[in-house]
């Protein structure tokens, strides 16, 4: 009895607690959704179905998967950097993150103009089944910027900011191998999108994907120029 009575907490104190406890998983659990939304949204795996498609035009199976493997672990690689170091990562060599946008906008638009001009088909009709070393879509564009770009490096970065420690780095990587994961499941049936397309559908889906993908890379410099105060 006088044990119970020291202890100091009523059942509705211990009540109360248990509430904290459920409001605290709640709150857990809505972060982890929105995390996951948004980064799906920003990453955009659907998105970069039809884009993994033209880039790996003509490419077999094997080297498609390859391809996707790739990038996927070097997005995860670099992702995981910044989700550990944020800003600094770029603060410590002088970049910021304008300037990050930027330069990930005129590397886009290279690749683009690649597209449009069909400049990838044309060198692989020369190089046979073998891909060279500089037209492996793998890093550049898909791992960067396409999965580990200016829009879902920041968003790791402010996730991680909001739930510093390891189990906030930990929630945040865990959703961004889930997002990826869905990303591998559409590159899996990218090979029968280009069936059903055909060689003329492909070449126009490619074309106009070129086009949007400028206009994404544009959208990446008016960003950065903004943030400069150069293009409001």
């Amino acid at each position: 009895m006088h044990g119970r009575a020291g202890s100091g907490r009523s059942p509705v104190d211990e009540g109360a607690g248990k509430t904290g406890g459920g409001r605290g998983l709640m709150l857990d659990t809505a972060f982890l959704i929105t995390s996951f939304v948004t980064l799906f949204v920003i990453i955009d795996p659907i998105g970069l179905m039809p884009v993994f498609l033209a880039l790996t035009q003509g490419m077999s199976s094997k080297q498609r998967r390859a391809i996707a493997i790739r990038a996927s672990v070097t997005g995860i690689g670099i992702l995981a950097v910044f989700a550990l170091f944020g800003e600094s990562v770029l603060g410590f060599i002088g970049i910021s993150m304008a300037a990050f946008r930027v330069a990930g906008g005129i590397l886009l638009f290279l690749t683009a103009l690649d597209m449009l001009f069909e400049r990838r088909t044309a060198r692989r009709q020369h190089q046979g089944d073998e891909i060279a070393p500089e037209d492996d879509p793998s890093v550049f564009p898909m791992a960067i910027p396409l999965i580990a770009g200016p829009g879902s490096i920041a968003t790791v970065i402010l996730l991680t900011g909001q739930h510093p420690g390891i189990e906030g780095f930990a929630s945040v990587m865990a959703i961004v191998v889930a997002v990826i994961a869905l990303m591998l499941l559409m590159f899996a049936i990218s090979g029968m999108v280009e069936r059903v397309l055909g060689p003329v559908g492909i070449n126009v889906a490619t074309r106009l994907l070129g086009m949007l993908l400028a206009a994404l890379s544009v959208q990446f410099v008016l960003e950065g120029l903004s943030a400069f105060g150069f293009a409001n």
